[in-house]
C-alpha cells in the first residue's frame, strides 16, 4: 500500500525535482538516490521491489573507478532509470 500523508507528498514532490534538476544527469541521480533512501529510513515511503530493483540498477550505472569520470552511457542509463523511479513513486 502506498504510502499518504503530508511527509510522504513531500518526499515525492523532493524526490521527483531532483530527477528533474538541470545538471549532469549521475549528480541528479546520486541526489535523488539519498533523498529516496532518507525517506525510507524516515518512513515516510515504503520500499516497494520494484524502486529496490531500479535503486540496485542505478547504483551499478553510477559505479565508477577511483578518479574516473562517468561516461555519456552512465547519465543515460540514469536518466532512464530514474523515470522509472518517478514513475513509480505513487506506489511508495
Amino acid at each position: 500500500m502506498a504510502s499518504t500523508g503530508p511527509a510522504a507528498e513531500a518526499a515525492r514532490a523532493e524526490i521527483r525535482a531532483l530527477i528533474e534538476a538541470k545538471g549532469h544527469a549521475t549528480e541528479n541521480a546520486r541526489a535523488a538516490v539519498a533523498r529516496l533512501e532518507q525517506a525510507f529510513a524516515d518512513g515516510a515511503l515504503v520500499r516497494t521491489p520494484f524502486l529496490d530493483q531500479a535503486l540496485g540498477d542505478l547504483m551499478a550505472a553510477l559505479e565508477q573507478d577511483e578518479g574516473q569520470k562517468l561516461g555519456g552511457k552512465s547519465a543515460e542509463a540514469a536518466r532512464f532509470i530514474l523515470r522509472a523511479v518517478d514513475r513509480a513513486l505513487d506506489a511508495a
